[in-house]
C-alpha cells in the first residue's frame, strides 16, 4: 500500500485548511491575509495628508494599529477552529468599538474599516450569529456615515454598504469551506488509519491460517519422534521426514503469501497516482478503471510499476502543472495490447540525456513480460512536457481465438 505524498511544505498553497505547524506555514498564511490589508490605504493616506493636530494623528495611528492587530488575531487564529470563544468575542468587540470610534472621530475614509469588521464576523463567528451580525455591522456603518460624516445615504448604501454586506457573507462561505476541508483531511487520515489496521488484521489472519495448522502438525510430529526415537528409530525417522515435508510446504505457502502482498495492482496505483499528483499541486487527469480480464498478474504489475515510476518523476522533477494518465486498448499486427500513457506539461526530457536507473529498470521489467517502453517529449506548447508510454500484450479474446481455431481447422 502506497502512502500518499504530503508535499504541503514544498507547496504552501496546498496547506489550505491545515493548522499552522511551523514558521514557514505561519509566514505563508500571514502573507495571504496581509494582502487584503491593501484596503487600509485610505485611512493611512488620510493620516499622512495631515490637517490634524499631532495628538489626533498619533491617536489615529495607534487606533489603526490596534484595529489591525485585532483583525489579524481574529482571522489568523480563529478561522479554522475556536478553542476559547470568550477571547474571540472579546477581540471582536474591541474590533467593533475601534471601528466605531475611528470612523466617527476621523474622516469618512475610515468607514472602510467596517468591511474588515464584516469579514471578521463571517470568518470567525458561528453561522447563526454571523447571519444577523453582518447586517447589523452594515447598518452601523451606514448610520455613522450618514449622521456622523454627512455622506449621502443612497451613495453609501449602494457603494460601501453593499460591499460590506456581500463580503461579510462571502467570508461565511470561505469559513465553511475551510472547516469542511479540515474535516475532510481528518476523515481521510482516519480512513487511512482504518485501512492500515484492516491490512494488519488481514495479514495476521492469513499468517494464522497459513502457519497455524503447519506449526501444530510440526509440534505434534516432533513430540511423536521424540517418544519413538529410543525404541523405534525407523518410525521416528519417518516422523522427521514428515516434519521436513510440512516445513517445506509451509515455507512455500509463506512465500506465495508474501508475493501476493508485494504485488502491485493497476487500480491501486491509479488511485495512488491521483492522490500523489493532487498533493503535489498538479492537476491530475486519472481514469477510474479496472485492469482488463485479459491482463495477467505479471503484466498488470509491470504496468503498475511503470505508472508508479512515471508519477514519481512528475512529482519530483517535472515542475508540471498538469498530468494526464490514459489506458488504451489497441489492436496491433502482433495482437491486442494495453497501453498506459503518462503525459505532463513540465520541463520535458533533458537534451542528450539517457535513461536513468528507474527507466532502465522499467524497460527490463516490461521486456520480461513481452512489453515495450517509449519515452519522449509531450504535446505541450514549445515542445515542453514528457510522455511515457508502456505497452504490454493482452491475452487473446477467448471467442476470437475459438473462431480462429474453427476457421483454421481442416474440414
Amino acid at each position: 500500500m502506497n502512502e500518499p505524498l504530503d508535499l504541503a511544505d514544498r507547496h504552501p498553497l496546498q496547506s489550505f485548511g491545515r493548522p499552522v505547524t511551523d514558521r514557514r506555514a505561519a509566514r505563508a498564511k500571514a502573507g495571504w491575509i496581509g494582502i487584503w490589508l491593501i484596503f487600509m490605504a485610505a485611512p493611512v493616506k488620510d493620516l499622512a495628508d495631515g490637517g490634524r493636530s499631532t495628538a489626533a494623528t498619533v491617536l489615529g495611528a495607534l487606533g489603526l494599529a490596534a484595529f489591525i492587530g485585532c483583525y489579524l488575531t481574529l482571522v489568523f487564529r480563529y478561522t479554522t477552529r475556536v478553542l476559547a470563544w470568550r477571547w474571540a468575542y472579546v477581540t471582536y468587540a474591541a474590533l467593533v468599538l475601534l471601528a466605531a470610534a475611528l470612523s466617527t472621530w476621523m474622516d469618512s475614509a475610515w468607514l472602510g474599516l467596517w468591511v474588515y469588521v464584516a469579514v471578521s464576523a463571517g470568518a470567525v463567528l458561528p453561522a447563526g450569529q454571523a447571519l444577523w451580525v453582518i447586517p447589523a455591522v452594515t447598518g452601523a456603518m451606514t448610520a455613522i456615515g450618514v449622521y456622523a460624516q454627512g455622506v449621502g445615504a443612497a451613495d453609501l448604501i449602494t457603494g460601501l454598504g453593499v460591499t460590506t454586506f456581500l463580503v461579510g457573507f462571502a467570508m461565511t462561505g470561505v469559513r465553511h469551506l475551510i472547516r469542511t476541508t479540515v474535516q475532510l483531511r481528518q476523515a481521510r487520515a482516519t480512513v487511512a488509519q482504518l485501512a492500515a489496521n484492516e491490512e494488519r488484521l488481514r495479514l495476521a489472519r492469513d499468517l494464522h491460517d497459513l502457519l497455524g495448522h503447519s506449526l501444530s502438525l510440526i509440534t505434534l510430529k516432533s513430540e511423536l519422534a521424540g517418544r519413538m526415537l529410543p525404541d523405534h528409530p525407523d518410525r521416528a525417522a519417518q516422523q522427521v521426514a514428515d516434519i521436513e515435508q510440512v516445513s517445506r510446504q509451509a515455507l512455500v505457502d509463506v512465500r506465495e503469501a508474501v508475493t501476493g502482498y508485494r504485488r502491485l495492482t493497476l487500480p491501486g496505483q491509479l488511485a495512488g497516482a491521483r492522490t500523489a499528483l493532487t498533493a503535489a499541486g498538479v492537476e491530475a487527469v486519472v481514469p477510474l478503471e479496472e485492469a482488463p480480464e485479459a491482463l495477467d498478474e505479471e503484466r498488470e504489475a509491470a504496468l503498475a510499476w511503470a505508472l508508479r515510476e512515471a508519477v514519481t518523476n512528475v512529482v519530483r522533477h517535472s515542475g508540471a502543472s498538469r498530468c494526464a494518465v490514459t489506458l488504451t486498448r489497441r489492436q496491433t499486427l502482433a495482437g491486442p495490447v494495453l497501453e498506459l500513457a503518462v503525459e505532463d506539461d513540465g520541463v520535458g526530457p533533458a537534451a542528450g540525456g539517457g535513461h536513468g536507473n528507474g527507466l532502465t529498470g522499467l524497460t527490463e521489467r516490461l521486456e520480461a513480460v513481452g512489453g515495450v517502453l517509449e519515452v519522449g517529449s509531450g504535446g505541450g506548447r514549445k515542445g515542453r512536457g514528457f510522455r511515457l508510454a508502456a505497452r504490454v500484450p493482452l491475452a487473446a479474446d477467448p471467442a476470437g481465438a475459438a473462431a480462429e481455431a474453427a476457421l483454421g481447422s481442416p474440414a
